[in-house]
């Protein structure tokens, strides 16, 4: 799928197109990039950190607890959320096709979810994390992946995406601005306070800033415009194993040693709001 996204991508170097040769892409200006087996394209600098990228552990428990279906009212909230912004019509394969832009993507579940759902879209999947990339270049046949970081800059060209999403993810502001269509939107999903809250009090893990929704509209008040902010709440049965998963594939894996973690089989809450911004125009 790389190559039908191809011409949604910017060299990070010098903002130019970019196009395919063999085993790699490259611009005019003769910066090239690998082109990965798994068949993600790494657009970082070579001076990237990679010390917060999502490890093979967390990617790969992220992505169990995911296809247990645990989040499943989420995906079917985003897609609500989202069909104003992708009613766009045009021929599959063609550059047309309104782009859902998908940053911190982990292994693609959600964007996949969404492609299922809207067709006549295709997906761009970016994560800092060469394990989440491998397993979300292979989640839909109409994604295609690149690794960056997104705090220094999207390597994809201005207006290219109908539709971008955060989901439990960082967020450049000015960048989001640069690559969204005017007539886009940004769906940002957060956690409230009671998300997963009884793992949070039975395991200590990490919790939620209480200032995130303020720290939110900080980030994006100069430059979007809040249409509406919906809450989503459901109560996801966990087994040990499940529970086992939300521990390590979340930022408390790096602080807790999950093979000696007792876990009992628990329900808890899953509470999230999901954010839809408009760009401001002028």
């Amino acid at each position: 799928m790389l190559d039908d996204v191809l011409h949604l991508l910017a060299c990070p170097h010098c903002g130019a197109a970019l196009s395919r040769s063999e085993g790699s892409v490259a611009c005019a200006s003769g910066h090239s990039f690998d082109i990965a087996r798994e068949g993600y394209v790494s657009l970082l600098p070579g001076d990237a950190r990679l010390g917060s990228a999502d490890t093979a552990e967390m990617v790969a428990a992220r992505e169990a607890f995911l296809e247990a279906g645990h989040f499943v009212p989420l995906a079917e909230a985003l897609a609500r959320a989202a069909e104003p912004f992708l009613r766009a019509e045009g021929e599959p394969g063609g550059e047309s096709l309104p782009c859902i832009l998908d940053l911190g993507a982990g292994p693609g579940w959600y964007l996949a979810r969404l492609l299922e759902r809207f067709p006549q879209s295709m997906g761009l999947a970016l994560d800092l994390s060469k394990h989440a990339l491998r397993r979300a270049a292979r989640a839909h046949p109409r994604i295609g992946a690149a690794a960056c970081d997104t705090w220094r800059g999207l390597p994809v060209r201005d207006g290219a995406a109908s539709l971008v999403l955060s989901v439990f993810a960082p967020r450049n502001g000015a960048e989001i601005a640069r690559v969204l269509r005017p007539d886009g939107a940004l769906l940002v999903v957060t956690p409230t306070e009671r998300h997963l809250a009884e793992l949070v009090t039975a395991h200590a893990l990490l919790t939620v800033d209480e200032r995130k929704e303020e720290r939110l509209a900080a980030e994006l008040g100069s430059r979007f415009d809040l249409e509406r902010r919906v809450e989503c709440e459901w109560f996801p049965e966990l087994t040990p194993g499940d529970v086992a998963n939300a521990v390590a594939m979340g930022p408390s894996a790096r602080h807790i040693s999950v093979e000696e973690l007792s876990a009992d089989a628990m329900r808890a809450t899953a509470s999230i709001t999901i954010s839809v911004y408009l760009r401001r125009s002028g």
